[in-house]
């Protein structure tokens, strides 16, 4: 009775095993072309299916990243939004050619290269996120440089720090006694800047004025480190 049952239990496993090599063998040699229905009309040749993982179709051009970020640069809105921030570094009057900056969350590098065309040598951008050769990637609560190194920290983007006290503290930091903390925000005045300059609570704030940049009513408000705030 069990030698009847164990042949049985073959047979089927034998029936099951050419069922599935039948249908793998299907599916290989059929194959769909196209994630189209076959009678519909073809409008779009370029949404042919791929047949395999080596298709060629998958294969994208290789794009040089030199000449992505050429092509970047040379834009009319990059070159726009450069030639902004260097009317806005002008205007302040606190630079020179051997100003050593810390631009703190510099996005793209427009501020960098504004700074960079402007004659600044020594030019350092810090992001979140790395956009090289202007750009490299550091966390702005937490910058990896020593205290007092750089003349001038400026950032465009305080106000959207997850955390602007230890923002400001690590801008504060990394510049000597007598450089500038120097933010930029949305038009505002009054009580709003005070909030903003008692985050620097090692500096004495110097001024704040409305400026244009990129386009926008802003206020910029400048910091002189290594003096109390209260005083």
């Amino acid at each position: 009775m069990e030698k009847h049952i164990e042949n049985f239990l073959n047979k089927v496993s034998l029936v099951l095993i050419t069922i599935a090599t039948i249908t793998l063998l299907y599916l290989y040699l059929h194959t769909p072309e196209t994630c189209i229905p076959p009678n519909t009309p073809i409008t779009k040749p370029h949404l042919k299916f791929p047949s395999s993982t080596c298709d060629p179709s998958l294969n994208r051009p290789y794009i040089d990243p030199d000449k992505k970020r050429l092509k970047l640069w040379s834009s009319k809105s990059w070159l726009s939004q450069v030639s902004s921030f260097i009317t806005f570094f002008q205007s302040s009057n606190i630079l020179n050619n051997k100003t050593k900056v810390l631009c703190v969350s510099a996005g793209a590098g427009h501020e960098v290269m504004a700074l960079k065309n402007m004659g600044v040598s020594d030019v350092t951008g810090v992001e979140i996120v790395d956009s090289l050769p202007l750009v490299k990637r550091a966390d702005p609560n937490n910058l990896p440089f020593f205290d007092g190194v750089f003349d001038l920290a400026f950032s465009a983007h305080l106000v959207e720090a997850l955390f602007p006290l230890r923002f400001a503290g690590e801008m504060e930091r990394t510049v000597r006694n007598g450089g500038v903390c120097m933010v930029v925000v949305e038009e505002c005045g009054g009580e709003e800047v005070d909030a903003i300059a008692g985050l620097f609570r090692k500096s004495m704030f110097v001024g704040a004025e409305n400026v244009t940049l990129i386009g926008m009513r802003m206020t910029r408000i400048i910091m002189r480190v290594g003096v109390s705030s209260s005083l």
